[in-house]
């Protein structure tokens, strides 16, 4: 599989079959989901730390971010939010993947609506310039995007959250 940036949005090639061919397995999906979501991950992060005015790109017209709780919805409020927060560092510990199978409740159909779908969790460390390290949780919805030569994978959906332990 062939992988780059091309104006730093994620795209692979021929990533996911194309309709017109017989459709894979759920193994295979599985394991095309866990590349992607591999590649994906290795882009976000490092854009989010190094090039974070071109990080919006990547998400859908339309995307939700919930960071902390607060809801930011759409480009310009992405590239706002993102503006505002102080240079990082992150470190991915743990990251998981599926593909989002068929239609699941009203969300998919919703946010994704006919698209092939994936569900990237990851975990880590990261550090913002004048504050602590923190642990941290975020969860991507990936959608792909196909034309006859590649697949473009926007995020949909990105939930952050710092998972640092209550003190007593």
């Amino acid at each position: 599989m062939v992988w780059h940036l091309l104006s730093i949005i994620f795209i692979s090639k021929n990533h996911f079959s194309s309709p017109k061919k017989m459709k894979p397995d759920f193994k295979t999906y599985v394991d095309q989901a866990c590349r992607a979501a591999e590649e994906f991950v290795s882009i976000y992060y490092e854009t989010m730390d190094k090039r974070r005015r071109v990080l919006p790109r990547l998400y859908l017209d339309k995307a939700t971010l919930i960071w902390n709780g607060n809801v930011v919805t759409g480009l310009d409020a992405l590239t706002n939010f993102f503006e505002t927060l102080p240079s990082s560092e992150f470190q991915v510990n743990m990251l998981d993947c599926q593909p989002v199978h068929g239609k699941i409740g009203i969300f998919q159909e919703q946010a994704t609506p006919s698209q092939t779908t994936v569900l990237v969790v990851t975990s880590g460390i990261v550090k913002f310039d004048g504050n602590k390290q923190h642990y941290f949780n975020q969860n991507f919805l990936l959608t792909a995007q196909s034309t006859p030569h590649n697949t473009v994978w926007k995020i949909a959906s990105d939930c952050f959250r710092f998972q640092d332990w209550a003190t007593s």
